[in-house]
This record gives C-alpha cells, structure tokens and sequence, in this order.
C-alpha cells in the first residue's frame, strides 16, 4: 500500500524538504492588518515581526478549512493509497478537526494524527515517517512510531516577551509567569499540548543551562537521540544552546535547524528559541 503524507504550515519543514520528499502542506491563516494570508505562502514571518516592530497589532491566526485539506487529500489519493494527515496539537489549533471534517468523506482512507506539538515537533515526526514509509515500514507500524514519539518527544522553548501568547490566547498555566516576567526568563514546554511552565530563571545564561540540564536529564541511557532547533527571527538566538548541548557528550543527532514560520512566530514573537528531540529505539 502506497502512502502519502500531508501536513500543514506549523510543522516549519526545512525549506524545500516537503517539496523534495512529496509531502503536501496545507497552510493556515495569518490576519494581519485587515488582510488574510496563508502562511508560508504569501507571509513570511519576517514580514510579520517587521509589521508588528512598525506597529502594527499583533496577528491572529486561523486553521485551514476542510475544503482546504479535501482538496490536498483528493489530489494525494491520485497517486497513492491511503493519506496519513500529521498536524499541530488539537489543544491548539482547530486543524486536526478540519481535517478529520475532510477526511470523513474519503471512506477510511485518510488517518489523521494529533501530534499534541507544533513546530518542529510536527516536523520531527513527519521526517520520521517519511523515513520509515521509504524504507518500506507498514502504516500501523508508522503511526505506532509517531504514537511512540508523542509520549517521549522532548520541548523547551524560551520567549523574549509573552506579550505574543497572551494576546493569542495560548499561553495556558504559564499564565502565572506573567506577574513575574520582568524579574525571569520564562522556559517553556507542551503538556499534553497545551503551553505551560518548564521553568524559570534569572537572566538568559541561567535560563539556556537549566534548557541544558532538562536536554541532559530526559537523555541519560538513551542510545541516540535526535534533535530540531528553532528560533523567530535572529538565528543567532539558538547558537549558544546547541553549543552548549553540542559541548556534551550527548548522542545528538541535529536533524536540522530552522526558522519558525509566520503562525508560529505571531503565537511566540521574535527572539523565540529552543528545541524538540526524540530517541530513537534500540
């Protein structure tokens, strides 16, 4: 049976992969001063920080339609057998129900799977079943690898402001860093995919060793793991955490580092950095 993968715009791929690999990305909406964009499509987030560093109110944000993720599915189902649909958490983001909406109509040939990540996590995932996929793995052997991956995935992520996931509505129990944010920086984490509290810390060395120190913790007895940076807008934001992590002795695998995408960016804010990781089995 022939698979094909679809995904939407928060999985932030590297640039070209999804293209390279035959993956179908359906994108979601970014609102930006009275205007609609699709994310990665015709907004970048540069655009995006440049709108809001000139004023502009902060963007909100929109998932894809079922009529989006239909056609996407209709079109993958001319060229293979079954679509596997991976998509940013369902605590976030409306679009595991669109396309669940969408994939209703295609009589069980379209699964749909609720990484609860966003970012790079979602990306981690689908590399991965990309990978097994073309290395001739079953689909429940696939999705039993993501399921595995969901529970042990690695997240931390730190913020310059949460002015972003305040006004979006996306900060959940981190909510309590608020009324101390000027005296930490904040560490955050997915739970059950929702955005909550990993940790604090005075200033931004103590802040990236206690990112180390989670890195190392969660690692220890695991025989290989891989790992995905991120970061929203300077790129040198995430360097000394992966020389920090790099420095080590580790078993990192970097998978690659990336650029947030424009809805991710409009929920976190420039200055964004931090990493997903997984291990691998074995």
């Amino acid at each position: 049976m022939k698979v094909a993968l679809v995904t939407d715009s928060t999985a932030d791929l590297p640039p070209g992969w999804a293209e390279a690999h035959g993956v179908r990305v359906v994108p979601l909406y970014v609102f930006l001063d009275g205007k609609t964009y699709k994310d990665g499509v015709d907004i970048t987030p540069d655009d995006l920080i440049q709108a809001v560093q000139s004023g502009k109110k902060i963007p909100t944000t929109s998932q894809p339609t079922p009529e989006d993720f239909r056609r996407a599915y209709a079109d993958a189902l001319k060229e293979a057998d079954h679509v596997l649909s991976i998509h940013i958490s369902s605590k976030l983001s409306g679009t595991v129900r669109s396309a669940s909406l969408a994939a209703s109509e295609f009589s069980g040939k379209v699964s749909v799977f609720d990484t609860l990540a966003a970012s790079a996590g979602i990306a981690l995932m689908v590399m991965r079943a990309h990978e097994l996929l073309s290395a001739g793995e079953t689909l429940p052997r696939v999705q039993r690898e993501l399921e595995r991956i969901r529970d042990d995935q690695l997240l931390r992520f730190s913020v310059a402001t949460l002015e972003f996931l305040q006004k979006n509505g996306r900060i959940g129990k981190a909510a309590a860093l608020v009324g101390s944010f000027l005296r930490i920086k904040p560490i955050l984490t997915l739970n059950q995919g929702v955005v909550e509290p990993a940790g604090r810390a005075r200033g931004e060395k103590k802040a990236l060793m206690e990112m180390v120190k989670a890195f190392k913790a969660w690692a220890e007895g695991k025989p290989k793991v891989r790992a995905a940076f991120l970061y929203a807008g300077n790129p040198e934001a995430v360097s000394p955490l992966k020389e920090a992590l790099f420095a080590t002795s580790l078993p990192i695998e970097e998978i690659y580092t990336g650029k947030l995408g424009a809805v991710i960016t409009s929920h976190v804010g420039p200055g964004t950095y931090g990493y997903y990781a997984y291990a691998l089995e074995g």
